[in-house]
């Protein structure tokens, strides 16, 4: 939790945060489509980072992402905490990048401490995930959604 909690410094150009707003984990608590992040986010004990005031950008993957991973491994991953939560810091960079933002960027450092590669030559992707939805706005960041869950290397 540490690691979603640290002071970040927001890029330039970045639009407004919502104020008084939902934060990203109500937000994901609320939407039916995040059901399995959410059960994960609860199961790894980051739902308190993800209501907490720092800003974050999160690449939030779909049941359907989750869906794309064998459900053996997926039951592992869940019963996993420290891997678990590695792979759920590693959906999260520190800081509010917008989707205007994340064009300009090739690379990006997660929260994990690893590194996803940015691409926009055929939409705009994150390492092999395809960014389906952008900017949903936070009160302590944005989210983008992606169609595969991100693993760390």
């Amino acid at each position: 939790m540490t690691a979603l909690m640290c002071s970040t410094t927001v890029l330039a150009g970045g639009g407004s945060m919502v104020p008084g707003g939902r934060t990203i984990a109500a937000i994901v608590a609320n939407d039916p489509n995040f059901s399995t992040l959410l059960s994960a986010v609860q199961a790894a004990g980051l739902v308190d980072a993800l209501n907490s005031a720092g800003l974050f950008t999160v690449f939030a993957p779909t049941n359907a992402a989750f869906a794309k991973i064998p459900q053996a491994d997926l039951q592992a991953l869940l019963n996993d905490r420290e891997k678990l939560r590695a792979v759920l810091l590693y959906q999260v960079v520190p800081g509010r990048v917008t989707s205007a933002q994340v064009t300009k960027l090739s690379t990006a450092t997660t929260a994990q401490g690893g590194t996803v590669d940015i691409s926009t030559s055929n939409g705009v992707r994150t390492n092999d995930a395809r960014v389906t939805r952008t900017d949903i706005g936070a009160s302590n960041g944005v989210i983008h959604v992606i169609d595969t869950v991100l693993m760390p290397n």
